[in-house]
């Protein structure tokens, strides 16, 4: 029609709209290595407040809104060697594909405080990614959050699950912080 403005239709943001943080469920595990992908999210709810969390399937699950679009935070439920489970659920319930998808976690092979996105490939070990990667393939999208090597003999296990305090925690509370900054960055710019 001659002389209306043509409407605008918002443009979807870029990047994935449903972000994983890889962790264990329970207190104990609370503020160890393992759980710097659940950090991540937390970190992010805070900034986009989410404050309502609901148990949706195997996952804990916090809905937003960035720039219109709907952003779904998700913590699995099952231990991380079962996160495949949930994070599939995940995605069948909130109706989002593999590309909508970012898995963040702990990585023993950057250095601390290092962050890396990452687009598919192998899982290296990680017991969280190889269950990921038998629900739903290995094309999803990741930022990997550097926790160090365990120093000397000390068992990667033990590292990644040690109670962390002091300087130590302090470090990955400020890694987990750029961590959501640029997880949201990569929401509405790409990844």
């Amino acid at each position: 029609m001659p002389g209306r403005a043509a409407s605008a239709q918002p443009q979807q943001l870029p990047g994935p709209h449903l972000i994983v943080g890889l962790g264990n469920p329970g207190p104990e595990y609370q503020n160890t290595r393992h759980n710097a992908g659940f950090k991540v999210v937390d970190v992010l709810a805070e900034e986009l407040g989410v404050n309502y969390w609901k148990t949706a399937g195997e996952a804990l699950c916090g809905e937003t809104t960035l720039s219109g679009d709907k952003i779904v935070l998700v913590k699995p439920l099952k231990f991380m060697n079962l996160s495949g489970g949930p994070v599939k659920g995940a995605c069948k319930r909130y109706g989002m594909q593999v590309g909508d998808l970012l898995i963040i976690h702990d990585e023993l092979d950057l250095p601390v405080g290092t962050l890396r996105f990452k687009q598919g490939g192998g899982h290296a070990g990680h017991n969280g990614l190889r269950s990921i990667h038998e629900a739903i393939g290995p094309d999803y999208a990741r930022l990997r959050v550097g926790i160090g090597r365990p120093p000397g003999r000390m068992n990667a296990a033990d590292y990644v699950l040690q109670k962390l305090s002091g300087e130590v925690l302090e470090q990955l509370d400020v890694t987990a912080a750029e961590a959501a900054a640029l997880t949201r960055q990569a929401i509405e710019q790409g990844i």
